[in-house]
């Protein structure tokens, strides 16, 4: 992400959820002419084509710590050139015990796509990806309701879903996973 102004560094992205989506009035109280959006949002780039998101799936719905999250979805080349794009994917945590980002990113793939070609792109993500320093400064993976967002940029997401993790429980395997594991097919 590359800030729009001075006035926007340093970037606290982590702040408490108000319930209410973020406005432009909320956050230029220093800066009255300045957009709170950042100029590059994480993912921006050119494309030469147009790309459609479509029948996002996440399975299970009800997900136990050590379990993985399957979302599949379909792209598609709408445009009338070649083109590559970056699809990612992004979790919020809807309602956390600690202040949590608005928006992690916990998988992306490119793909090379012809004018018309489609294909199914699926994330398996690790119900380990959603854990976070608890209060008592030990991993946990919380209980509660996440939201999946898939886009071809932080702020442009094209598809929304949710899962829920049934039971709070600390994380016992300490090896870190950074991403997803992506699979790509034609559709």
């Amino acid at each position: 992400t590359f800030p729009r102004s001075v006035g926007q560094v340093p970037i606290y992205y982590s702040h408490k959820r108000t319930g209410r989506p973020p406005s432009p009035e909320r956050y230029t109280s220093k800066y009255i002419d300045e957009d709170y959006r950042p100029l590059f949002p994480f993912g921006h780039g050119l494309s030469y084509t147009r790309f459609e998101y479509r029948d996002l799936r996440v399975e299970p719905e009800r997900v136990e710590p050590g379990d993985v999250v399957t979302l599949s979805f379909t792209l598609i080349n709408v445009g009338d050139r070649e083109g590559d794009e970056v699809a990612q994917l992004y979790v919020r945590d809807v309602v956390a015990s600690v202040t949590r980002p608005v928006k992690e990113l916990k998988g992306f793939k490119r793909v090379h796509l012809m004018p018309g070609e489609r294909c199914r792109i699926t994330f398996k993500m690790p119900t380990q990806l959603l854990a976070f320093y608890g209060r008592d400064m030990r991993p946990i993976i919380e209980a509660g309701e996440y939201e999946v967002m898939i886009g071809s940029s932080s702020e442009d997401i094209r598809l929304k879903g949710r899962f829920e993790v049934t039971r709070t429980e600390p994380l016992r395997d300490l090896r870190r996973v950074w991403f997803t594991e992506v699979t790509v097919e034609p559709a």
